[in-house]
């Protein structure tokens, strides 16, 4: 049975994620980076391989069960998302000379009137979110183009903050809809996409069923040259008038003079053409355009298309809130959006996380490596080294559950424990884990132990992205802007 699921329950959807950040009994999210090994073939306990890729080439990631878990092992940090790192936003698109921009119309794939042929726009896209129907100009505002002078290229870029439609000197005509803010242009903007927001001034300025708009279908043929006035805007709405230019017999300008209110269907019909002084104007047919509700720039999400919402978040080196969560000592090739996961037991609400495990050693006999794999042969452990904090002997470390990274010889993943000898197998390196129950670096370890900030396989992880190798580094910052549709 045909059907669809509306551009309005896409609104609606997207409505609902970003309210989940600040209702009252709101959902907490982070942003997490992870996979500091290769990627690599790894095999897992029941003997299966997994192929993620290659550094240079990751795959896809996969949408199961079991890799929800394999996400939270090798996780380094995360970064709780604040309602200010969240925007609604719209695909880019820079005003450019010498481009044939699609106007706006309400009826884009629909069926045309005397055919099977659907609606499309000049570059032909069939529906309007599709159509390239706005801009943004040099200096960031942004318009809605309603009428491209039948196809012309755009050569004069709109300019001004009018509430009125602006008619620009290549014949097109624009309505302003919005300005990017600084801390938009600066937050919310990327090369593809661009936040979108509703003015207030255009918005209350915007009538409800207006008509400003009227193409020519069909020119017609037979009529009275001249300027004929009065022409009635038939439809639902009231009060719309418009004047029809003849040249040569035909239709060849529709000016709007009295937008009227209230239109949701409009039409001209040719026996009025021909009252107001076309005499014998005979199978014209002219298309009129009606405007989204609440009129042009009522509401500049729902008639530019916010379906996407963008999160902008920086990963500094050495975050303060939890003394150096976001290692720099390591890369990551992986950013996972997480919904109300735990640490330590209950709901998370700290700014950071350090999701890698620690152990705090004494004794320490040269130095571990980044990478490389370590080993409890007491315990039959296995791990690999995230970072080497020599000058407070901390080992940090993940542990996977693939045999080749985590798992010991028989499948099990057994844990660090105990004073039992740690050795890196590349390094050489060794140590004794501490014995002791203290506080090293703002890190509280338990005989000598931590288990991370990030409690495992809690909440909910929401998207995946596999990246090539991300290198971090003491004197810089990591932005990340992600972008999810609805």
């Amino acid at each position: 049975m045909p059907a669809i699921i509306t551009n309005k329950f896409r609104i609606h959807n997207q409505e609902q994620f970003v309210e989940s950040f600040s209702e009252s009994a709101s959902n907490v999210y982070y942003l997490g980076i992870g996979r500091p090994q290769a990627y690599a073939t790894a095999t897992r306990p029941d003997s299966r391989t997994d192929n993620a890729g290659s550094d240079s080439a990751p795959l896809t990631p996969v949408d199961s069960i079991g890799d929800e878990f394999y996400h939270f092992d090798d996780m380094l940090a995360a970064k709780k998302v604040a309602t200010s790192d969240i925007s609604i936003v719209i695909p880019r698109r820079n005003w450019a000379t010498g481009t044939v921009y699609d106007y706006y119309r309400h009826d884009y794939g629909n069926r045309v009137t005397g055919g099977t042929s659907t609606q499309t726009a000049n570059s032909g896209a069939t529906s309007l979110f599709d159509a390239t129907f706005y801009v943004m100009s040099s200096t960031f505002n942004v318009y809605k183009c309603l009428d491209n002078n039948s196809g012309a290229n755009s050569t004069v870029e709109p300019t001004g903050t009018s509430s009125s439609i602006l008619t620009t000197g290549d014949g097109y005509k624009w309505k302003y809809m919005y300005t990017l803010s600084a801390t938009q242009q600066s937050n919310f903007l990327s090369t593809d996409f661009m936040a979108v927001a509703t003015n207030s001034t255009v918005s209350s300025a915007a009538v409800d069923g207006a008509v400003n708009i009227v193409k020519i279908k069909t020119a017609g043929s037979g009529g009275t040259n001249g300027t004929h006035t009065g022409v009635p805007i038939r439809g639902d709405g009231s009060s719309g008038v418009a004047t029809v230019t003849v040249s040569g017999g035909a239709v060849t300008a529709v000016t709007v003079t009295t937008p009227g209110t209230g239109y949701t269907f409009a039409y001209i019909k040719n026996a009025d053409i021909v009252t107001a002084g076309a005499t014998s104007l005979s199978g014209s047919e002219l298309d009129v355009i009606i405007e989204p509700k609440g009129g042009h720039g009522k509401d500049a999400v729902k008639e530019l298309g916010g379906f996407f919402v963008m999160m902008n978040t920086n990963f500094e080196a050495g975050e303060t809130s939890n003394s150096g969560d976001f290692t720099t000592a390591n890369d990551f090739r992986r950013v996972s959006l997480m919904r109300d996961i735990f640490s330590g037991g209950s709901a998370a609400s700290a700014n950071t996380l350090r999701g890698t495990k620690a152990v705090l050693v004494t004794s320490p006999s040269g130095t571990f490596t980044a990478d490389e794999e370590i080993n409890q042969a007491t315990t039959g452990a296995v791990g690999k080294v995230v970072e080497w904090d020599s000058a407070n002997n901390i080992l940090y470390y993940i542990q996977t559950r693939f045999n080749d990274e985590g798992c010991d010889a028989n499948g099990n993943l057994t844990a660090f424990s105990g004073t039992n000898t740690i050795t890196g197998q590349s390094s050489s390196a060794s140590a004794t884990p501490s014995s002791s129950s203290t506080t090293v670096d703002s890190i509280v370890f338990t005989s000598g132990y931590n288990a991370g900030e990030i409690d495992a396989d809690t909440g909910d992880v929401m998207y995946v992205e596999n990246r090539s190798p991300i290198t971090r580094a003491a004197d810089q910052t990591e932005n990340v802007k992600l972008i999810i549709e609805f």
